[in-house]
């Protein structure tokens, strides 16, 4: 079943669980989350960043929307870190129920206007907006200078951000990075800025660079408030790992043969994180929801 974020998460946050959002751009990747979901009866969010649009190209969500669609479990289709209004509007042409858009990095005032832009624009068709205030650090080499460079979100700022946008769900920057962390550097998550934050706003919150992190840390943010949790480097480093040592002790090349173990470990690793975020048999809780369908559809 296809149903927008709103929908998504008004139920875990009335239900203190998170939904796991995943990043796909192929046919592979877009299996594991989609079959361990239904196997875990866990609802989930389909995320796919610009860069992955465009390279698995508009035809390519017919599929996943068919996909989703005729699921038992509940799904959010979502453009993440969405980068200007084009991609807005592609997403919403391509059927996505729910959108990004990423101004973090612009000034207070730009952020506003093209949060709120794209609020009016994909309100008027039932699709559900996410911003983001204060960056996410980055992992890599220059990891410790990323996660030091990442902005904490100010509480008072997420309120006034809010109420001058009307965005439906906020990311936040609490203190994780995007990526692998190195084996020598371990987040902390910020706590007590998230609680401060949840006592001023009143809408789910959104942890960015999900992976990598220490579970208790992260199964502290959701009992805390985060609803939502991206995650996309672990179950891809888990699947291309596969890939990796199937392709050393075998020259096939039928994907029949190459990919159904590597298909196995990706799912081992959306399975573990939908059981972190108390996710697991929560489908349940949407059966009273009506599929979503915008009015141009």
């Amino acid at each position: 079943m296809l149903i927008n974020m709103e929908q998504m998460l008004s139920i875990a946050k009335e239900n203190k669980f998170a939904v796991g959002a995943y990043n796909i751009s192929n046919l592979e990747l877009m299996r594991i989350v989609v079959e361990q979901c239904e196997e875990d009866n866990a609802p989930a969010i389909i995320e796919v960043h610009p860069t992955e649009v465009f390279y698995c190209k508009d035809d390519f969500f017919a599929y996943v929307l068919q996909r989703i669609k005729n699921s038992s479990v509940p799904f959010v289709l979502h453009l993440d870190h969405g980068d200007n209004l084009d991609s807005v509007v592609r997403a919403i042409h391509n059927g996505f129920s729910s959108v990004m858009i990423d101004g973090s990095l612009l000034s207070w005032e730009e952020n506003v206007d093209i949060t709120r832009k794209t609020v009016e624009i994909c309100h008027r068709v039932g699709v559900s907006v996410e911003g983001e205030l204060g960056t996410i650090g980055k992992t890599g080499t220059a990891v410790e200078d990323g996660l030091q460079n990442g902005i904490y979100t100010n509480p008072d700022d997420a309120k006034r951000f809010v109420e001058e946008t009307g965005v439906d769900t906020l990311a936040i920057g609490i203190g994780t990075a995007h990526g692998i962390y190195p084996k020598d550097v371990i987040p902390k998550i910020r706590i007590d800025i998230l609680d401060d934050i949840v006592s001023k706003v009143n809408i789910p919150f959104v942890l960015h660079g999900g992976s990598s992190n220490p579970d208790d840390q992260i199964a502290e943010a959701v009992r805390h408030g985060i609803t939502k949790v991206n995650i996309s480097s672990d179950f891809k480093h888990a699947f291309f790992d596969k890939v990796r040592e199937v392709l050393a002790n075998d020259e096939g090349w039928d994907p029949n043969n190459l990919f159904p173990e590597c298909l196995v470990e990706g799912k081992k690793v959306v399975h573990h994180k939908n059981e972190l975020f108390n996710s697991v048999g929560k489908a349940d809780l949407y059966k009273s929801v009506k599929p979503w369908r915008a009015e141009f559809l």
